[in-house]
């Protein structure tokens, strides 16, 4: 007996194992494959629920998870790239999508998991063509889910001769409304022990296809695993602003309300899907059929499994697309502004996002414009404290805490795209990847200098060292004309412009020239005008800061062209 144990104990521990890996490859394969397809239907969102309800659909049909796209939805409220109402209709999304999985599982290629794994690794390994690698990817994370789905019911098959566990399972019967509520229960703990729907969603239908439980037990388990998932978003929103929460929260109210007001139809809702999975498969769910070993088989369960995962979402989603704005009131309530004042966020980068590295790219890319436009708004609050006879405390204070914070988001970014290049990454993620820490670091560069050149201001202010009108002019000529190039480069990088470097090298060697040009005519006014050394020196400093900022601006139009 303690031999049997052990060895159904190892089949269920590894085809879960194997089981959870596939679903892994498959979803890093089908990402790395459609990345810019999901960028392109994040950034499509709009206030229109039915739209955001198929864009859910969409990602998560792509990167097999409702998981990722409930995180990155939090992750994008977070940001305030999302509104609350857009949020809520893209999970709505979410969990249609989800049920995929359900319908994959009804396959009946399980005997051909570990063939389709073999082969599908050689092109994963051995591949030279990119995209034909992920695919191979994606598909062996399919094989490996078929496999583990069958380790997983060969381990539940020996259950059925023991009394033992025909006694504990008796317990979780979905005939009584108590006993369902029960499997409910159940199948919500076990998914938020796991962190998978998808793998309890195996679990459940490699238990029924052996006959432990019954297609009414397995409804519920499957009620209570939609329930289960919304832990994951509830995880990923703490610590978060308040809207974060509120997407999750709203999460976990779709779908609890869903499974009381279903559950109070119960018996008429799973007489219904019996009934219909009857017409299409022939057979009832708990019909049971001996196959060609003479083992007991229930080949309809797992459709009619699949049909109350489907049915469920899909009703549920279509009552309350209309509610919306309704749920968002109601969770606005429930989750008030924090009288606390929240602590900023310097960056909204979730390390979670490191699973979907086609979103995590595109989120790092908005901050990466963050640091453009806050590097523009420095250089505008540069030129009021040029033109002040002595610059603000406040202008002052508010340019070197800019500065701050651009050093922090350089940081920031880096450690998050060096995360995201630890993993599974395709050659088009890599490049973005690099192209983005070259540019976060020259805008840091960038926010240095603009603070150098403050510094230089305040000391000949301290030092009440005055220049020459004409001195002046020419400083704030200089300035106009960088503080409009990095407008043009940042353009650029909003845009992905890469023919940007075609204007941006004439204008930029035009402000070398207006740079050399100044400093002769400062050299011609030393000892004329009656300028002390200090002053020249510091005015000498200022033209250098200014090409600096120059170079660094060019070399982000380089990157974007490619050149570097």
């Amino acid at each position: 007996m303690g031999e049997v144990f052990l060895k159904m104990g190892w089949s269920l521990v590894g085809g879960l194992g194997i089981f959870l890996l596939g679903m892994k490859n498959m979803s890093e394969g089908m990402q790395a494959i459609a990345g810019d397809r999901l960028r392109k239907l994040i950034s499509s969102v709009t206030n229109n629920r039915i739209s955001a309800c198929g864009v859910g659909t969409a990602v998560t049909c792509l990167v097999q998870s409702s998981s990722v796209t409930t995180v990155m939805v939090v992750g994008f409220v977070s940001a305030g790239f999302m509104t609350l109402a857009q949020a809520i209709g893209v999970i709505m999304g979410a969990n249609i999508g989800t049920t995929i999985t359900g319908w994959i599982l009804v396959l009946k290629i399980g005997k051909w998991g570990l063939p389709i794994l073999g082969v599908s690794a050689f092109f994963f390994l051995f591949s030279k063509n990119e995209r034909l690698r992920y695919m191979g990817m994606a598909i062996m994370g399919v094989g490996m889910v078929f496999y583990g789905l069958q380790l997983m019911s060969d381990g539940f098959k020996p259950m059925r001769t023991m009394e033992e566990f025909q006694v504990w399972f008796a317990r979780f019967d979905a005939t009584t409304y108590f006993g369902m509520l029960k499997c409910v229960i159940t199948g919500c703990i076990l998914t938020c022990i796991v962190q998978s729907s998808s793998a309890t969603l195996g679990i459940t239908m490699g238990l029924a296809s052996t006959g432990m439980i019954n297609f009414s037990t397995a409804a519920a388990l499957v009620l209570g695993e939609n329930i289960g998932t919304t832990i994951t978003a509830f995880l990923a929103s703490l610590g978060q602003p308040t809207e974060a929460r509120r997407a999750a929260y709203s999460h976990i109210i779709f779908n609890v309300v869903g499974v009381i007001w279903i559950t109070t139809i119960f018996y008429w809702y799973t007489g219904l899907v019996s009934h219909f999975v009857e017409v299409t498969a022939g057979m009832l769910p708990d019909a049971m059929v001996l196959n060609e070993a003479g083992e007991e088989t229930f080949p309809a369960i797992r459709n009619g499994i699949a049909i109350v995962h489907s049915g469920f979402n899909i009703v549920n989603t279509l009552m309350f697309l209309p509610m919306v704005p309704l749920l968002a009131k109601l969770v606005t309530k429930l989750v008030p502004e924090r009288t606390k004042e929240e602590m900023p966020h310097l960056t909204y980068l979730d390390i979670r996002m490191i699973s979907s590295p086609a979103i995590g790219i595109q989120q790092s890319h908005d901050e990466m414009i963050k640091m453009g436009a806050n590097v523009n708004t420095m250089f505008g609050c540069l030129r009021t404290a040029l033109t002040e006879e002595k610059p603000s405390d406040e202008l002052v204070r508010q340019l070197f805490q800019c500065e701050e914070v651009m050093d922090l988001t350089q940081k920031e970014i880096t450690e998050f795209l060096s995360h995201i290049l630890s993993g599974n990454v395709s050659n088009d993620v890599l490049e973005k990847a690099r192209m983005q820490l070259r540019i976060a670091d020259e805008y840091e560069s960038i926010g240095d200098y603009v603070t150098n050149i403050l510094k230089l201001d305040l000391k000949k202010t301290k030092g009440e060292i005055w220049f020459s009108d004409e001195a002046w002019r020419e400083i704030l000529v200089l300035h106009d004309k960088t503080y409009e190039y990095l407008k043009l480069v940042y353009s650029g990088v909003v845009e992905g412009l890469p023919d940007l470097i075609n204007k941006a090298r004439p204008q930029g060697d035009a402000i070398t020239h207006d740079m050399k040009e100044f400093r002769r005519h400062h050299l011609e006014r030393t000892g004329k005008e009656g300028e002390v050394p200090l002053g020249g020196l510091i005015y000498t400093d200022m033209l250098n800061s200014y090409r600096r900022v120059k170079d660094h601006a060019l070399n982000i139009a380089e990157v974007i062209a490619g050149e570097k």
